[in-house]
């Protein structure tokens, strides 16, 4: 990795370094310090194992090797942080950090072809190739993040799993008008809950298994015995539930995005 890029979040400073692609990565106990985290050492342990790296980092006691995180860990840690800083935290990143390393941080600029000669002429021509592949592939990339950077933003303010009436008020706010009734239909449909005979919603293990869903515990008390009554769990929509319904609902799926 290479290309070290110096940012300033309220005084701390966010190191980031680019890779042979020009992709960014953030050095985690930087992100971790801007958010007020402790412990960075816990979060990189939850984070998934494609979203993490190390990386040589320059130093004042010489070059270290530090723990650095993808762009979508950077969506990830910012989810998970309770931060009131969280949120304008994000939007720094996507409005002047990322657009500022795209920018200048991606692709070197190599010298102008002599374009008074054949192989000029050709170089050139290359050169453009090039950097339209570059621009397509950096494209791409953007796009398949946006989904985290709005379930940043959904989630920040919520503490985690939402409720599914909850979830369906997050995706309305990002576009998608479906209600928790709708909400529900889809969730069967894709095979995450299911009517169980008591006709209440029970999420299915495969989904809890893939992180996409979660059951809350919920109880009551008889009001004539007192005794405590065990209900059905609460069906619970996770962030990489949000998130795979962003992408499956804008891509024509089951329901209907406004």
């Amino acid at each position: 990795m290479t290309d070290l890029i110096q940012h300033a979040f309220h005084g701390q400073a966010v190191r980031v370094i680019t890779d042979e692609y020009g992709e960014p990565w953030f050095v985690l106990a930087d992100l971790c310090a801007a958010l007020g985290i402790r412990n960075a050492r816990d979060v990189a342990a939850r984070l998934d194992e494609d979203m993490k790296g190390v990386g040589q980092i320059d130093t004042l006691g010489g070059r270290q090797s530090m723990t650095t995180v993808t762009e979508a860990g950077m969506y990830d840690v910012i989810v998970r942080s309770d931060s009131p800083s969280a949120k304008p935290f994000r939007r720094w990143v996507t409005t002047d950090v990322l657009p500022t390393i795209r920018r200048t941080g991606s692709y070197s600029v190599a010298p102008a072809p002599d374009l008074t000669t054949p192989a000029g002429v050709l170089a050139m021509a290359e050169q453009f190739v090039e950097t339209a592949r570059a621009l397509v592939v950096a494209n791409e990339q953007i796009a398949a993040l946006e989904p985290r950077a709005e379930v940043a933003d959904l989630l920040l303010d919520a503490t985690g799993d939402l409720s599914v009436a909850d979830a369906a008020k997050a995706l309305a706010r990002s576009g998608i008008s479906l209600g928790s009734t709708r909400l529900f239909a889809v969730l069967a449909d894709l095979g995450w809950l299911y009517r169980g005979s008591d006709q209440r919603w029970h999420v299915r293990q495969t989904a809890i298994e893939r992180g996409r869903m979660a059951a809350l515990p919920q109880s009551h008390y008889h009001p004539r015995t007192g005794e405590r009554v065990l209900d059905a769990p609460q069906p619970r929509v996770t962030p990489k539930g949000i998130e795979y319904l962003l992408r499956h609902l804008r891509g024509g799926g089951l329901a209907v995005v406004s």
